[in-house]
């Protein structure tokens, strides 16, 4: 058969996809792209956001409309906390942020003898397993993604991810090994450890194993391959974790830090478990240890009840952090989540507005860290060319452009020499 699919949110839903892709080929069936003629349109969906779940409700529709006699099914993070709204949208199949052979299987009894819906999703808060699938990148990546985490117990006053993904769950050291070496045996130059909430990696194992320990495991036991780390909680980065991690030459200096907020009293409604102290000291940390690191982080503005006084104490903390880039998202209402109550909602209108100018000052920052890059020679791994150029990046994740020939999934040294955009331009060292 052939099978379509739309991946929409994270890292970790592109991984589960890239998983299911995998099974899919092993079944022998063929993958088709998603605007074109398929028996089975899958959508892994995302609800982080109230746009997420309008994108996920607007894809199935059109899945559904634009193939009546195919099988539209539906996974992810908005099928587990809104089934119901799935399933009335026409969805054949709807089955959650879990169990994914389960939900092929299902798919293939609705391909050989059309049935009524099957709707068959958990109780996520119920999960204690982790559910190993295999690792790899989608045909003719560089890059693959490792997923060795699941699941969050922050419970962010704003956020529903919790309840869509459950409790923690973890990859056990020795296998996140074996995967990283066996994605270095098939030809992957890189790859990222990811999950929902990495810097919880451990917790559930309970045997003394923290993100550290794994984070060393698995660059040494695969050392030409490049390993960066998804998104981690501001607290992880302490002297320790700096210092040994800082020695590993095959780790890329790209940190994500999770901020939301530079004001106080906001990261205290959000329920986040630090203060800007603290995250500053993280910043710190991380270029004392490393050479010009890139660090990234998330933003949240117009959150319930946030003044113009706490949105300027932000837009001053992140110009002091001095982001090499940052996502800014305006405040979503998240139904079931205890922000959703909160008296003090911020109109629209003001939500976009700040976003606007925290993007002005993200901007700034940008372009003030890649102009520094100028002058310097980075290690770039090529993926594609594009303009007549090829494009590839460098470990601190600054994608890099620079003329050349059959490139793809090579490593070279680059002589930056430009500023263009949101990329550098560089000369390759013979």
């Amino acid at each position: 058969m052939k099978f379509a699919i739309c991946t929409l949110g994270c890292k970790v839903n592109q991984y589960e996809t890239q998983a299911m892709e995998q099974e899919l080929l092993r079944r022998g069936h063929s993958l088709t792209a998603f605007d074109g003629p398929a028996d089975a349109y899958i959508v892994n969906t995302c609800t982080v956001t109230a746009v997420s779940d309008k994108k996920c409700r607007n894809i199935i529709r059109r899945a559904r409309k634009g193939a009546p006699e195919a099988v539209v099914a539906v996974c992810g993070c908005y099928a587990q906390t809104a089934p119901e709204a799935v399933a009335e949208l026409g969805a054949d199949v709807v089955s959650g942020s879990a169990g994914r052979m389960a939900f092929l299987d299902h798919i293939e009894e609705q391909l050989r003898a059309r049935q009524s819906p099957i709707v068959d999703v958990d109780e996520a808060l119920r999960r204690r397993s982790f559910e190993r699938l295999p690792a790899g990148g989608q045909a003719g990546r560089t890059r693959a993604m490792l997923k060795v985490e699941d699941g969050c117990v922050n419970f962010c006053s704003y956020c529903i991810i919790p309840y869509a993904r459950g409790p923690i769950r973890s990859l056990p050291l020795e296998e996140a090994v074996e995967q990283a070496k066996k994605l270095a045996e098939e030809g992957y130059r890189e790859v990222v450890l990811t999950g929902i909430e990495i810097s919880s990696w451990g917790h559930d194992l309970k045997n003394g194993q923290d993100l550290t320990d794994l984070i060393e495991a698995v660059c040494e036991a695969a050392p030409h391959l490049r390993v960066r780390l998804g998104s981690l909680e501001p607290r992880t980065v302490t002297e320790e974790f700096c210092r040994r991690v800082s020695v590993l030459p095959n780790l890329c200096p790209h940190f994500h830090l999770s901020l939301q907020s530079g004001c106080d009293a906001t990261l205290k409604r959000m329920n986040r478990k630090y203060d800007t102290q603290r995250f500053y000291r993280s910043v710190e940390l991380l270029r004392e240890y490393f050479h010009a690191p890139a660090i990234t982080t998330d933003l949240i503005v117009g959150f319930p009840r946030e003044t113009e006084e706490e949105f300027q104490e932000t837009l001053s903390f992140v110009r002091r952090c001095a982001f090499a880039a940052m996502h800014i998202f305006p405040y979503s209402r998240r139904p079931g989540t205890p922000a959703a109550f909160m008296e003090g909602q911020i109109p629209k209108a003001e939500q976009e507005q700040r976003a606007h100018r925290a993007a002005e000052a993200a901007g700034e920052m940008e372009r003030a860290y890649l102009q520094n890059l100028v002058g310097t020679i980075l290690p770039v791994l090529f993926e594609e060319e594009k303009g007549g150029l090829w494009q590839g990046h460098a470990p601190n994740y600054v994608a890099v452009r620079a003329p050349g020939k059959d490139l793809h999934n090579c490593l070279r040294s680059v002589r930056v020499t430009a500023v263009e955009g949101e990329n550098l331009l560089g000369e390759i060292c013979e």
